[in-house]
């Protein structure tokens, strides 16, 4: 018995969607086009902290010794920056990793190298590599170092700072978000209004044969049931051709997004290893069905 009502409500679900295929379509559309809307959203804030994280990689703060300063100098300055919570790591260059380092740097300039050559012994001192958590640290850190005592020794202090370019990146990745929160949001409102519109104009169209089912002794749950599983299918269907479209695009997508980051960067394999996110958009796309075909057989049901 609960199997021939089973059936009987899948039958009623199909016959559901073809008497209204125009409607059906536009309905799986626009859910369709929901999903994408997202999913961009998403893949642009993945992008973004990547970006900014990689930036923050390779900013770092270089503090130059003069020739003079002693390896216990250096020693005691290192200490001290060990002391900061917000410096993430130190490097330290001997002198003669510095003078190498200025060497393989102007290999293609021999006049430099050959200046370096007369002066018969090594110019450089000593260099210390700070890295901090967040570029706006370097400022305090490298502030600390400007004493009498320290000046005597440091020759300079040098930060490329991107600080600007991160605060940029990001003011320009959160509107561009709040746009695409926004176009979410209307594609939702507007999903809900044609799934509520579906919802009614099935009813409405089988207003007779809901009354025959009522007479005949059917209940509003074997009523309803045909239009829940037409939200089923519609979320099937939806997530379904939004995956599709989503992972062929990031596919397309993912040689000019590598060449850009040169990190081994890979949306598509972000997407697939967090494969749980399009769980969570057809829960979201159930919801709203049910949600809209709900209130719409409650109005035309009186159930």
């Amino acid at each position: 018995m609960i199997i021939y009502s089973a059936i009987r409500v899948v039958k009623f679900a199909v016959q559901n969607i073809w008497r209204n295929l125009g409607l059906s379509f536009m309905t799986v559309t626009i859910l369709i086009v929901t999903l994408l809307s997202f999913n961009v959203f998403l893949a642009m804030s993945v992008m973004t902290r990547f970006a900014v994280a990689t930036v923050k990689e390779k900013i770092d703060a270089g503090i130059y010794f003069s020739p003079e300063a002693t390896d216990q100098q250096v020693q005691e300055v290192q200490e001290f920056l060990r002391t900061f919570p917000e410096v993430k790591s130190l490097t330290l260059k001997t002198r003669v990793e510095v003078l190498t380092a200025f060497r393989e740097k102007h290999k293609n300039n021999p006049d430099i190298l050959a200046s370096l050559d007369e002066l018969g012994e090594n110019p450089l001192g000593p260099t210390i590599v700070v890295s901090t958590f967040e570029p706006g640290q370097y400022t305090a850190v490298l502030g600390a170092l400007n004493t009498p005592e320290l000046q005597k020794i440091i020759e300079g202090k040098t930060f490329d700072n991107n600080q600007g370019f991160i605060e940029r990146l990001q003011l320009i990745t959160k509107r561009v978000e709040q746009f695409m929160l926004g176009v979410s949001a209307l594609f939702i409102v507007i999903a809900f209004l044609i799934i509520f519109n579906t919802i009614r104009v099935a009813i409405y169209t089988q207003r007779e044969e809901i009354s025959i089912k009522k007479l005949v002794g059917a209940s509003n749950g074997f009523i309803r049931a045909p239009f829940l599983l037409n939200g089923v299918m519609y979320t099937v269907v939806s997530i379904g051709v939004a995956a599709g479209i989503i992972f062929a695009s990031l596919g397309f997508l993912d040689g000019y997004i590598q060449t850009v980051f040169n990190a081994g960067f890979s949306l598509t394999e972000y997407f697939r290893s967090h494969w749980l996110v399009f769980l969570y958009q057809a829960l979201g796309v159930l919801l709203l069905t049910w949600l809209s075909s709900g209130l719409a057989m409650r109005k035309y049901l009186r159930a």
